[in-house]
């Protein structure tokens, strides 16, 4: 068998993947697929159904998995006897289909059709296949002690991998010694607030990254706003605050999307060694650039040890992924050691996952893969908006990341665009929730993220838009 005709449904809540593994688990349970037949290759049926070969292999291991097919080595897979299996019939009608049940029940709760979510990944851009392999490589390469409780700072060959790494792609000058890894940001910033014993005044931009104020802010931190220009954080303003740390993101600040020039940086480093202070450098999403050269991180030109840099494989593998790292300086490392350091938060199973794809080259080969992708959704929204919607907005923000900014010229309010786009069944996010204090702006600024949609899915949406925008509408 070459071809498999499978009905999908891109525009389904339901991943394609999942719509595959469900037609053929039906056609195996009502006998059209019988014990013994071959079923095309992956290659095969991802070029019949025009859908990626990682998808068609994540179906095929869910169905080898529940016992429906089994792979023969070199020769394909092939459909099982299921006879003795158990599962509970559906009576598949138009009236009565419990997926797309499911789906209604699941647009019920969704208000819209579109979000242009800042947070999250491209539809089906997990490495599912490969991960599944390097999760099955640990595991069976594993011994009683990976199920142990681990090093509190992180496995030191995870630590090793993750600071061979930075140095190439981000100049972070540090040793393995100087890294600690945690589940998520989050962890990292209390255990910051406890070295630095919740009496420290952090200075952060405004409009900022919320999280972070707040985790530092409900650990004990004095909080403050600093003014913000074209070219990253105002060091005048910045020095007026008496901060004893400021918390910056350089190469793409959260939320206007500023990325910090090299003159800019020495003056905050300047400012933190006259003054004795730390700079924590939140180094997001800096893997996505899509103009220029990249800078390195703002720790690869410090000197004087004075900047403790923070990283995470969220943005650019999953959220889900929940590991993050740090890179302190020696001095605030050694005074961490000598407290009492927090449990590990991340299973060894899970850093040696991580690890591997570092090492074995994955990791880059997906930010390639990535970066082509977002890439193109990046580049046909400035096109869109120049080209259709030049007497409407501009863009902004369009260096690296993952979401756009759009300043309205119009007339329309923030307010009154953010509601047309929701009543239109479209999400989009107005900058005045990123600020600290209420917003004293009156320009109308959105913000647009772009990972989760679709490019067809972009364009829908812009489209509408593009109508309901206009002053008149």
């Amino acid at each position: 068998m070459n071809e498999l005709m499978i009905p999908l449904d891109t525009k389904s809540l339901t991943p394609l993947y999942q719509q595959i593994e469900e037609y053929l688990k039906q056609e195996i349970q009502e006998g059209r697929l019988v014990a013994g037949m071959r079923l095309p290759s992956s290659r095969a049926l991802s070029a019949n159904l025009l859908v990626s070969r990682s998808t068609i292999e994540t179906a095929y291991d869910q169905l080898v998995a529940e016992g429906y097919i089994e792979p023969v080595a070199y020769k394909g897979y092939y459909v099982c006897e299921i006879e003795g299996i158990y599962f509970q019939k559906a009576e598949y009608t138009k009236q009565n289909n419990p997926e797309k049940t499911e789906i209604k029940q699941r647009r019920k709760l969704q208000k819209y059709r579109y979000d242009f979510a800042l947070n999250g990944i491209a539809p089906e851009s997990f490495p599912t296949h490969t991960w599944k392999q390097l999760a099955k490589q640990v595991l069976s390469d594993s011994t009683e002690e990976i199920f142990a409780q681990g090093n509190p700072y992180g496995e030191d060959s995870f630590r090793e991998a993750i600071a061979e790494y930075l140095y190439h792609a981000r100049g972070v000058k540090c040793e393995k010694s100087q890294i600690l890894v945690g589940a998520g940001n989050d962890y990292l910033l209390m255990v910051l607030a406890t070295l630095f014993e919740c009496n420290k005044k952090v200075a952060m931009e405004n409009p900022t990254y919320l999280s972070a104020w707040y985790d530092l802010k409900h650990t004990g931190c004095s909080m403050c706003t600093v003014k913000s220009d074209e070219m990253g954080i105002c060091i005048e303003e910045l020095e007026k605050t008496g901060a004893d740390v400021v918390y910056v993101m350089p190469s793409h600040q959260f939320p206007m999307g500023t990325v910090m020039p090299l003159k800019r940086r020495m003056e905050l480093l300047r400012w933190a060694d006259e003054n004795q202070t730390y700079i924590i450098e939140d180094d997001y999403d800096s893997e996505f650039r899509y103009k220029g050269k990249p800078i390195p991180a703002l720790q690869g030109f410090d000197k004087n040890e004075r900047v403790i840099y923070i990283g995470t494989f969220s943005k650019s593998i999953a959220p889900s992924i929940r590991i993050s790292y740090m890179a302190l300086p020696k001095k605030l490392m050694r005074y961490y050691q000598s407290r009492y350091p927090f449990a590990v938060t991340i299973s060894k199973a899970d850093q040696k996952i991580v690890e591997l794809f570092l090492r074995n080259g994955h990791y880059e080969r997906h930010l390639n893969r990535m970066r082509r992708l977002y890439k193109s959704k990046h580049d046909w929204i400035l096109r869109w908006v120049k080209e259709e919607m030049s007497e409407i907005c501009s863009c902004f923000g369009e260096h690296a990341g993952i979401h756009l900014l759009l300043r309205f010229h119009n007339g329309i309010s923030e307010d009154e665009a953010v509601e047309r786009a929701k009543s239109a069944g479209i999400r989009v996010y107005g900058l005045s929730e990123f600020f600290v204090q209420e917003k004293k702006e009156t320009e109308a600024v959105v913000l647009i993220g772009y990972a989760t949609l679709t490019e067809e899915e972009i364009k829908e949406a812009l489209q509408i838009l593009s109508r309901i925008w206009k002053k008149e509408y």
